[in-house]
């Protein structure tokens, strides 16, 4: 059946409700408006609002409720309604959220889920779009993930339902309208799995969320280069799956990282060191990235300015050395 992300992720919350009696959903404007994406379209209609409910403009308290309802036995799911609005809630998430079954040794977990629109794309301004990626995946406690596709945007909102953690879930808004055929069954890798979207021999695409769609596009593109493109999606932020990245750099001998957040400290820097350590013998090239730029997000008119692109990775792909000459340590 065709169906784009945002409508993926509203038969996702709709199967957890009718699987789970402990699913809540609540956030601003989620209930009677369905959401700013619609997103939640007709689930307070479907179910009413003892299951799907608005809330007070209050980042902070959404989140602090949740800690309270699964902390009760419930397992809700709360939405930030925009990337850069959930930073009311940061101390909640990381002083709490994140810690608190280690600080009860275990007696108490947090089974919920944050869901964060995030990333760029939309000519959003100012506080409505931001890549926050790693403010969450450097915080010990969180798992964190984020779709590249609308079929993972079903599957992995299931999982997140499911998990015993806190699940931060990244939904990338410029992907919400995307369409495919979906299986509102799980398909895909186990929840913490790295998937392989395009197989290739010459050089590894690392991508996820919104990128993921531009890597393949690239791919595309290098064929004309003559470069033979892999692409994979990480989907998992954290944790991270170094198995499946690490086989294919190994197999390809080169990798870029591309990202759609700031490249100073960003995630494809963590990514980079992983894939340099554990693959430096069979790497003939430097693990490259493609970012944002070092600024905050522009303006609607310039933000295609910033945002990687097929051209942008497709120069990167051809500074990987391509005379076949592995790299020597002291050279």
């Amino acid at each position: 059946m065709t169906t784009t992300m945002a409508q993926a992720l509203n038969a996702a919350l709709r199967d957890a409700i009718k699987d789970d009696d402990r699913v809540l959903v609540f956030g601003e404007d989620v209930g009677t408006l369905g959401g700013v994406f619609r997103v939640t379209d007709g689930i307070t209609a479907d179910f009413g609002e003892d299951r799907c409910f608005d809330t007070p403009l209050a980042e902070s308290g959404i989140v602090g409720f949740a800690v309270g309802m699964a902390m009760g036995g419930f397992r809700p799911v709360v939405e930030m309604q925009f990337d850069a609005f959930a930073y009311p809630a940061f101390e909640q998430i990381t002083s709490h959220v994140a810690k608190l079954r280690n600080r009860t040794r275990g007696a108490l977990s947090l089974p919920m889920v944050i869901r964060i629109p995030y990333a760029g794309g939309i000519g959003g301004v100012e506080h409505h779009c931001d890549s926050s990626e790693v403010y969450y995946t450097h915080t010990p406690g969180l798992r964190v993930v984020t779709p590249g596709t609308a079929q993972d945007a079903y599957d992995l909102l299931r999982d997140a339902i499911d998990s015993p953690d806190p699940v931060v879930f990244l939904e990338p808004k410029c992907r919400y309208w995307s369409a495919e055929d979906v299986t509102f069954t799980r398909q895909n890798a186990a929840f913490d799995k790295a998937v392989v979207r395009r197989p290739g021999k010459d050089v590894t695409l690392i991508a996820y969320g919104p990128m993921v769609a531009t890597a393949m596009e690239t791919a595309e593109a290098a064929r004309e280069e003559g470069w033979d493109v892999e692409v994979v999606d990480l989907r998992s932020l954290s944790p991270f799956d170094d198995e499946t990245v690490t086989a294919s750099v190994r197999r390809t001998g080169r990798a870029v990282v591309v990202h759609e957040a700031a490249g100073f400290g960003g995630y494809g820097a963590e990514v980079a060191a992983r894939v340099t350590e554990q693959c430096f013998h069979q790497l003939h090239a430097p693990v490259l990235r493609v970012t944002g730029l070092d600024i905050p997000y522009p303006a609607p008119k310039l933000e295609r300015h910033m945002l990687p692109d097929v051209d942008r990775i497709l120069d990167t792909i051809s500074r990987l050395q391509w005379d076949d000459t592995p790299v020597v340590a002291g050279a």
